[in-house]
């Protein structure tokens, strides 16, 4: 979610109006990718430098269609809107437009707007999917969450030619989505009452949605270690058997209540569309796995999946050959002292697991990051290649979500997806050293956006 200070602002303004075995990754020559900023501009009255009237961006997203259409989205900083580019890999995208800077309500003097966390699809049928946490304000002064879907056919050129449908409204947080044909799954935290994780549905595209099957519940002693007390990453659909999965970090039940120590992963999986889903154990840890969110990913070409996570020093991997029912040995594939923020992507056998890494502690104010892809041809050897140029940030980097106090111009991940066409790498990673925003309280950092491609 994004900087918490930057809505509380804006809020006034508008309601007054298994065992793991370390690995040995190799180094591989660097730099071994291109980067591109992405700057969106708006008329906002902010002064930024030295790229003018910059809205920031942080947090993306990319997704790739079949017909190699690449879609990457960014949370703005400064306005209430998700920044949305539209390409081809190898080419710099071409501006979408801001998404959601208005977001259709139900209620007397409600107003909702999105960018509090986003994820894109382009579903086969060329139907771009933008799912978004969205910032509800009541008249009376009340503040709430909740989920949407905005639905851009292949022929709209921007916003205009989008609709968007709220799929929730009772505190919600953290939405992922994935789809198959014209099946589309939206998968988000309940994060007002049980943090458990909620499925909506679509079988037309994302015209109209139900509830589906929940990954957590019925789920005997699992369903124990996660009720208040899971942290959900991407759901994954699979085009190889129409299976649906959802990764999660849970902890340890306690004689009251749960722990918040988020030590095993699980990965649930459905066979059913997303009716029922069954949870398998893939890391019984001993430390904390929240760094921030596991991730997953299925290669569409053999249905092998790839779990990842950060323990907050090492990028930790496991993977299936058995549609999820079992799991390997988890390898380490990182060689930074301090690695976090894993994302992963895999196609025709090749799988990328990126993250920011570096040799200072994650406290450090004087740390150097950068952002390293861990790549592998054929498990389980990977190689190390650095991705960005130059440093993505200098200084501590907090992964408390919204009990971060500061240093948390990342947010809380970036992405990485195959294109379809190359079988090369896309990465979508933040970098706060470009760009500052000038405000009553002083010159701030102000996140950008760089998409990098391989080479």
């Amino acid at each position: 979610m994004r900087a918490s200070w930057i809505v509380a602002a804006a809020a006034v303004a508008l309601v007054v109006a298994g065992s793991a075995a370390a690995g040995s990754p190799k180094a591989g020559a660097s730099p071994a990718f291109s980067n591109t900023p992405l700057i969106a501009t708006w008329d906002g009255g902010i002064p930024t430098s030295p790229n003018a009237k910059s809205t920031g961006d942080s947090e993306p997203a990319i997704a790739f269609g079949q017909d190699g259409r690449m879609a990457v989205d960014g949370l703005a900083w400064l306005p209430f809107q998700v920044n949305l580019w539209t390409g081809r890999f190898g080419s710099t995208p071409t501006f979408f437009g801001g998404m959601d800077q208005s977001v259709p309500s139900s209620g007397n003097g409600r107003v909702s707007l999105g960018d509090g966390d986003a994820d894109v699809d382009i579903a086969s049928t060329g139907t771009l999917h933008l799912a978004d946490l969205d910032f509800i304000f009541n008249n009376n002064g009340g503040f709430q969450l909740g989920v949407s879907v905005t639905n851009c056919p292949k022929a709209a050129t921007g916003p205009g030619g989008c609709t968007t449908a709220v799929l929730d409204t009772t505190q919600d947080d953290r939405p992922w989505i994935t789809s198959l044909g014209k099946t589309v799954w939206v998968s988000y935290h309940d994060s007002g009452n049980s943090t458990l994780v909620h499925v909506k549905k679509s079988t037309d595209d994302g015209a109209t949605w139900q509830a589906s099957g929940d990954p957590v519940v019925a789920q005997g002693s699992t369903t124990g270690s996660s009720t208040f007390n899971n942290i959900q990453g991407p759901i994954v659909a699979d085009p190889t058997t129409g299976n649906v999965y959802d990764i999660y970090a849970a902890g340890t039940p306690q004689s009251k209540c749960c722990s918040a120590d988020f030590d095993n992963i699980y990965v649930s999986r459905s066979t059913d569309g997303g009716a029922h889903y069954t949870s398998k154990l893939v890391f019984p840890g001993a430390s904390a796995l929240d760094n921030i969110f596991p991730s997953l990913a299925v290669d569409p070409a053999n249905g092998n999946l790839y779990a990842t996570w950060s323990d907050g020093h090492g990028i930790w991997v496991s993977t299936s050959t058995d549609q999820g029912v079992s799991w390997s040995m988890a390898l380490k594939v990182s060689n930074t002292a301090t690695s976090i923020m894993p994302w992963v992507a895999a196609r025709n056998g090749k799988a990328d697991v990126v993250y920011y890494g570096s040799n200072q502690a994650q406290d450090d104010t004087s740390a150097v990051w950068n952002v390293y892809d861990a790549q592998s041809t054929g498990w389980p050897q990977f190689t190390v290649k650095r991705v960005s140029n130059t440093p993505n940030r200098v200084g501590a980097v907090c992964t408390n979500g919204d009990a971060c106090s500061g240093n948390r111009e990342l947010l809380d991940l970036f992405e990485v997806a195959e294109d379809p066409a190359m079988n090369k790498a896309a990465i979508i990673y933040t970098d706060t050293t470009i760009d500052t925003y000038t405000s009553s309280t002083g010159t701030h950092e102000l996140p950008e956006v760089v998409l990098a491609f391989e080479k």
